[in-house]
């Protein structure tokens, strides 16, 4: 008799650092576990799919980068889908379900995910599944877990109703029972996982791959196991939210007496429920052929600008708290990096040489770290559509691997701690390490492990049984991404020269980083202009002509939207804290050289709002800043410090940081914005200053403008829609 054809669907995904591509990557793997089969791709990839003839269902899994932009290997087909010539029953055909990846700490929330389904819709295609909004600020998990737990029972009953009667409009039953998509983006609808514990006590234990328990009721079970159609009214509502959920999922809350390394009751005795096994898909070997003449540096240099750094400036003082440098870059023989003030670039870094070293140690590797590393895919591996790292080039030496290629200070994934289970010898060490990677542990494996940073390298050194091979490392460490930084200068102040101004970033020691670290770029930057750093009050030249000059690669990073009003009679607000006021002096020596230009052109209301913690150790660009208010380039300049005393501070309200120093004026900023079209622009800390910042704005709204909460809202998500309210934010 001839096999039987397995129900059909389509997986395809939109990808910046790999979390998207590898669940959609566990969803096509598991899908043969239900019963079906997925045909995966990137979005990229035009010539696998055709979704103007798709008749299976589909299912999205896409991040959001940027100011809120797709993935690069999403661009094109968000371009394409938004065409203005299709017709609205261009995808009348197609069924599709979508979870969204991304991270209200920075605006516009999983903006890629809602344009793709926004537009999706208005081309006619139906959901079969209602959509997820994993929110990476809490934990992708708390949102991921539930919505793949729903979607198979989904699937089959879409693909069951496609077989049936393919005349009929695919899956009316169930989209009766989802929300209404149709509904604006400013609606919230978080459904119930309350029975969460009821779908627990079915799941597999320990050593085996969980199956979700077939529901009564398919398409009412698959919704109330996920969390549906998350449209957050803001960012502060849309974590609240999360945050929320997330205490309904972690079962077991850390004690005070765990640790990396050990669990205490009720998680060291409770059952686990852990993911699947990773399929393996790399073999990598090492030729005995040392690669003396690789390529040094970064991987695509070709395509990159090597730059000298002509200056570096400590601007704190040595008592500071942060240690904040500015670095000038000599770009005279680079066109490509032509900038415009609100321009970011992107610095390439090597991992630091020492950990390096360190790990080819821990991997029992290091007399072999100038050998050659040989990739291929294994021939019998189970992983849907297993492709090489194309961020491995061949013919590279190990060191050179570990160097430029991998990320292993980047906070390891569960799916990488579960692989690591089958490596670990030691029996309390092995089930440490299940419970890190399982739902039982979430709440240690945000503790000890994603919110304390923890890298691979200290993973490794914690739990000293575990030996991985080099295999296991390059398939499941993502590549070392450049870092991006805000160009501090205007070119026609500082021709031929770009600034950058960084805080060097510190982590706090831990049981298991006994000396601290620093930040990977910053760290690295700060080695490399040790020789010709000049402090605050010394003189502006390096000391000695002849030194040579150390040499950065960097990139301009395209697209940039945080740019001055091209108007200039726009009147406009910067918030910028700390080092968070670099773009602005880029905009304030623009302004002063177009008033130099022009003196009789009509110029816009500038203000800014700073802060540091104290006026005498780290009120950054205090100097410039208070010339560009004696020649009227910036009409008003707020500022706040922190850490001083009320006696210390020489304003009547005592503000401590921007935002009560906002609320201060808030009568003439809603003014500006809302009466005057000015635009507000904000740069600094995502977690905590953005955030509060635009908590203020909200009350600076409804007070002045007599409006409430949700029509506050309302003004603000216009202001983004307009670009009028525009931020720079890092996490």
């Amino acid at each position: 008799m001839p096999s039987e054809v397995k129900p059909r669907f389509v997986v395809l995904y939109g990808s910046q650092k790999g979390q998207a591509q590898s669940i959609a990557e566990g969803i096509a793997e598991e899908a043969e576990t239900h019963g079906l089969v997925a045909d995966l791709s990137c979005l990229s990839d035009k010539d696998k799919y055709n979704l103007d003839r798709e008749k299976s269902p589909v299912v999205f899994v896409v991040s959001t980068t940027g100011d809120g932009e797709p993935p690069d290997n999403a661009l094109k087909f968000v371009k394409s889908i938004k065409k203005k010539t299709l017709s609205t029953d261009h995808f009348k055909g197609l069924s599709y379900a979508l979870l969204a990846l991304g991270d209200t700490n920075y605006a516009n929330f999983c903006n890629c995910g809602k344009t793709i389904e926004r537009r999706l819709q208005e081309l006619g295609a139906k959901q079969f599944y209602a959509t997820g909004y994993a929110d990476d600020g809490v934990g992708l998990e708390v949102v991921v877990d539930p919505w793949l737990e729903g979607l198979w029972q989904a699937i089959v009953e879409a693909v069951t109703h496609t077989s049936s009667d393919e005349n009929r409009p695919l899956n009316m039953d169930a989209a009766k029972e989802t929300p209404d998509i149709s509904l604006p983006d400013l609606h919230l609808n978080l459904l119930s996982i309350s029975d969460r514990e009821t779908c627990a006590s079915a799941e597999t234990p320990v050593g085996s791959v969980g199956k979700s328990p077939v529901a009564e009721s398919p398409a009412v079970s698959a919704i109330n196991t996920a969390v549906s159609d998350i449209r957050p009214v803001s960012c502060d509502t849309a974590s609240k939210s999360a945050a929320e959920l997330k205490t309904k999922t972690v079962e077991v809350i850390p004690s005070a007496a765990s640790s990396l390394t050990s669990s205490v009751p009720p998680l060291s005795e409770s059952p686990l429920n852990v993911p699947a096994l990773p399929p393996a898909y790399l073999e990598v070997s090492l030729q005995g052929v040392d690669t003396v003449n690789e390529v040094k540096g970064p991987l695509n240099r070709d395509k990159l600008s090597e730059v000298p750094i002509s200056r570096a400036v400590h601007l704190t003082r040595g008592d500071s708290v942060k240690t904040a440098l500015l670095l000038e870059l000599d770009i005279t023989d680079h066109p490509d990096l032509a900038y415009q003030p609100g321009d970011s670039f992107d610095v390439f870094c090597p991992n630091n040489p020492s950990e390096v070293a360190a790990l080819l140690r821990r991997l029992g590797l290091e007399s072999q770290r100038n050998h050659q590393v040989q990739v291929t895919l294994c021939n019998d591996t189970k992983r849907k559509g297993a492709q090489l790292p194309v961020h491995i080039p061949p013919n590279i030496s190990l060191n050179f691997l570990f160097t430029w290629c991998l990320d292993f200070r980047s906070v390891p994934k569960k799916a990488f701690l579960r692989t690591l289970v089958e490596y670990t010898k030691d029996g309390a060490q092995k089930r440490r390490i299940q419970e890190l990677c399982s739902k039982q542990g979430v709440a240690d494996y945000n503790l000890y492990v994603r919110e304390s940073s923890l890298s691979v390298l200290e993973l490794l050194t914690a739990f000293p049984s575990c030996s991985p091979p080099l295999s296991v490392l390059v398939e499941h460490l993502p590549k070392l991404q450049p870092r991006p930084y805000s160009a501090a200068s205007s070119s026609v102040r500082h021709q031929g020269k770009l600034h950058f101004v960084f805080n060097v970033v510190e982590f706090p020691a831990q049981p298991w980083r006994p000396m601290g670290r620093r930040g990977l770029c910053t760290g690295w930057l700060s080695d490399l202009i040790n020789g010709v750093l000049i402090y605050r009050g010394s003189s502006d030249a390096i000391s000695s002509p002849v030194q040579e000059k150390p040499q950065i690669h960097v990139s301009l990073r395209p697209n940039c939207s945080f740019r001055a009003p091209t108007d200039p009679s726009v009147p406009f607000i910067m918030v910028g804290p700390g080092t968070g006021v670099a773009p602005f002096i880029g905009f304030l020596q623009q302004r002063e050289f177009q008033r130099l230009q022009n003196p009789d052109a009509d110029f816009g209301e500038t203000w800014l709002f700073f802060g540091c913690r104290h006026r005498d150790r780290d009120y950054l660009f205090r100097d410039e800043l208070e010339g560009f208010v004696s020649n009227k380039t910036l009409n008003h300049l707020k500022v706040c410090f922190s850490r001083e005393s009320e006696e210390d501070r020489d304003t009547a309200a005592h503000p401590k940081y921007v935002q009560h120093n906002m609320l201060l004026h808030s009568q003439q900023i809603t003014n500006i914005l809302f009466d005057r079209s000015g635009l507000l622009y904000v740069c600094g800390d995502a977690k905590n200053m953005a955030k509060d910042v635009n908590d203020s704005l909200l009350e600076m709204i409804r007070t002045h403008l007599q409006v409430d909460q949700l029509e506050a809202m309302k003004k603000v998500a216009v202001l983004r829609e307009e670009r009028r309210y525009l931020q720079d934010i890092w996490g």
